[in-house]
């Protein structure tokens, strides 16, 4: 039984990674501004509470939670995500602040408070998008997204290589297209074959053995643009 963290779990791939590893006996905490989908579904191996990783009282709740009953933490799932969809010359500086203190910052937060409680064998999954990797195609209006996904898969081979020693191992999945509320915001109309509870299970057990074969790595998960 593995002690597993997620975080954005009120909808999409991390609502159903929450069902999955609940299923398969783990414990969860499962983290997000909106808890009620994830307390309605009532699993006794299931915490969760509300929580903005961007806000440093919200993750200090997070802490003395692990630190009061859980001790250790197995596996970190960064999969919190903020998009906006709008054009470069009209984002303003606290919109593209607001996005980059989820998804980078949040990561940053979450991922030193609970350090203290992981080990050699403990692994950081971080979830970046196929926009945020060197080369790939870009799509315009994603700017603030794509760019604050892309400072993830560098902070993770950093990481990585820091605590190469003593653990835990990181890796970063950079998801190509998904049906998920959040595609619809960045792709409004676009209809994909692949569904949110198929990429969590892959991401659900990718977590579980990846960090015997990978750490510091980035994974292209994707089968079609975008």
């Amino acid at each position: 039984m593995k002690q597993i963290v997620i975080t954005g779990t009120s909808r999409g791939m991390g609502y159903e990674m929450v069902k999955l590893f609940a299923e398969k006996g783990h414990k969860v905490l499962a983290l997000s501004r909106n808890d009620k989908p994830v307390s309605e579904l009532s699993l006794d191996n299931v915490t969760t509470f509300s929580c903005d990783v961007s806000k440093a009282e919200d993750l200090e709740k997070v802490s003395a939670f692990i630190d009061a009953k859980w001790i250790k933490v197995d596996i970190l799932i960064n999969n919190a995500g903020a998009l906006i969809n709008k054009p470069f010359e009209e984002i303003t500086a606290e919109e593209f602040q607001k996005i980059y203190s989820t998804n980078v910052f949040g990561v940053i937060g979450l991922t030193q408070k609970l350090l203290p409680f992981m080990n050699k064998n403990s692994h950081v999954v971080n979830i970046s998008t196929m926009g945020g990797v060197q080369g790939s195609v870009k799509f315009p209006g994603l700017s603030a997204y794509s760019s604050s996904k892309a400072a993830i898969i560098t902070l993770t081979e950093l990481l990585a290589e820091e605590y190469k020693e003593n653990g835990p191992s990181f890796n970063v999945l950079a998801l190509g297209a998904v049906q998920t509320e959040m595609l619809e915001e960045a792709f409004p109309g676009l209809e994909v074959p692949l569904s949110a509870k198929e990429m969590a299970n892959y991401i659900a057990d990718f977590s579980l053995t990846g960090h015997k074969y990978y750490n510091g790595k980035l994974l292209q998960v994707s089968n079609s643009t975008p």
